[in-house]
C-alpha cells in the first residue's frame, strides 16, 4: 500500500542528495556540518521507525547540536551564472512557474481520486502521497523542459537548504512540541484558564477565546500545528463542540486558521517571517512581519466570525 512509506523514501533520498552534495562542496568551510543535519534527516525519513524513541531522541539533539553550534554555512556551488538565469528568465517569461502548478493540481487530483482505491493508497495520507507525486512529476516537466543537467535541481535544492538553514525543520519540531504539550495536560491548564475568562452562556466570547487563543499560542510557538493540540483539547472539543455542540470538523479547520493568521504576525515562524527578509536582504528583519499584519487582523477577525455563523449549524 503506498503511503506514508512513500513520501518517507523520496523525501529521505532528497536529504541524502543534499548531504553529499554538501559533502562535496570543497568552498564551504562548514561543508560536513552541512552534510551531517542534512545526513541526520535522511536517517530520520528512511530509519525513524527502527530507531525507536530514544535513537529518535538523540537523533533530534545532533540536529540542535549542528544548528546550535553554527556548523552550517551556504554553499558555494554554482549551477548557473545570473547571465544564464536572466537569458532563461526572458526567454522563458511567466511560462517558467508552469511547472510549479503541477503540484498543487496533482496533489488536489490525488486527495479526491486515490480515497477510491483504498487497496493501493492509504486513504489517511492520500493528501501527502498526491503532493509527492506531484513534485516528482513536476521535476520530471522540468527536465523535459529546460533540460538542465542531471544534478542541477538537486544542486538548486541545496542551495535553497543552506539559505533556509536550520529553520526547515522547524515547523516539525514545533508541531512535536505541541504534541507533547498535549501530552502533558496543558490543554487541561489552558482550558481551565480560558473556561473562567468566558462570559456565562456566551457562544461569541467562547468562540473568540478559542480563535484569538489559537492565534495567540501560534505566536508563542511559531506554529499553528503546534498551538492546534493545545487550543482545541482545551477550548475547541469540551467548549464548543462539547457544551455548544459544534461541528468538531468545522471548528477545527477554521480554528487552524486563525491559528495561521498569528503565523503572519510573529518572529517565532522564523521560517516564514525571518528568513524570506534575510533572502531578500532587507534592511528590517521584521519588515515581512510588519507588511503581514493589516492583512492578518482582519483576517483573524472573518475567522472569528465565520466560525460563530457556520460551526454550528
Amino acid at each position: 500500500m503506498i503511503g506514508l512509506n512513500f513520501v518517507y523514501t523520496v523525501g529521505g533520498a532528497a536529504f541524502l542528495a543534499f548531504a553529499l552534495l554538501s559533502a562535496s562542496d570543497r568552498g564551504n568551510s562548514k561543508r560536513w556540518g552541512n552534510a551531517a543535519f542534512y545526513g541526520l534527516l535522511a536517517t530520520s525519513f528512511w530509519a525513524g521507525d527502527l530507531l525507536g524513541d530514544i535513537g529518535n531522541g538523540v537523533l533530534v539533539l545532533g540536529l540542535v547540536a549542528v544548528a546550535g553550534f553554527k556548523l552550517m554555512g551556504r554553499g558555494t556551488q554554482a549551477t548557473t551564472t545570473d547571465t544564464e538565469r536572466e537569458a532563461e528568465a526572458k526567454a522563458r517569461g511567466n511560462r517558467v512557474f508552469l511547472p510549479a502548478l503541477i503540484i498543487p493540481a496533482v496533489a488536489l487530483a490525488g486527495t479526491l481520486a486515490f480515497k477510491y482505491f483504498p487497496a493501493v493508497f492509504d486513504s489517511k495520507q492520500v493528501t501527502l502521497v498526491g503532493l509527492t507525486l506531484g513534485v516528482l512529476l513536476a521535476l520530471a516537466a522540468c527536465y523535459a523542459w529546460f533540460r538542465p543537467r542531471p544534478l542541477t535541481p538537486l544542486a538548486e535544492g541545496v542551495r535553497l537548504m543552506d539559505s533556509v538553514g536550520w529553520a526547515a525543520v522547524l515547523p516539525q519540531m514545533l508541531a512535536s512540541l505541541g504534541a507533547v504539550f498535549a501530552l502533558a495536560g496543558v490543554g487541561e491548564v489552558v482550558g481551565g484558564i480560558a473556561q473562567g475568562i468566558i462570559p456565562d452562556g456566551s457562544r461569541l466570547g467562547a468562540v473568540a477565546v478559542y480563535a484569538l487563543g489559537m492565534a495567540g499560542f501560534t505566536m508563542v510557538m511559531g506554529n499553528a500545528f503546534a498551538a492546534f493540540p493545545v487550543m482545541f483539547a482545551g477550548v475547541g472539543m469540551p467548549v464548543l463542540v462539547g457544551i455548544w455542540s459544534g461541528d468538531p470538523i468545522k471548528v477545527a479547520a477554521i480554528g487552524m486558521l486563525a491559528g495561521f493568521c498569528g503565523t503572519l504576525m510573529t518572529p517565532m515562524a522564523a521560517n516564514f517571517n525571518l528568513v524570506p527578509a534575510a533572502l531578500l536582504e532587507l534592511k528590517d528583519q521584521n519588515a515581512v512581519i510588519k507588511a503581514q499584519i493589516p492583512t492578518a487582523v482582519p483576517l483573524l477577525l472573518a475567522n472569528i466570525v465565520l466560525l460563530y455563523l457556520v460551526s454550528f449549524l
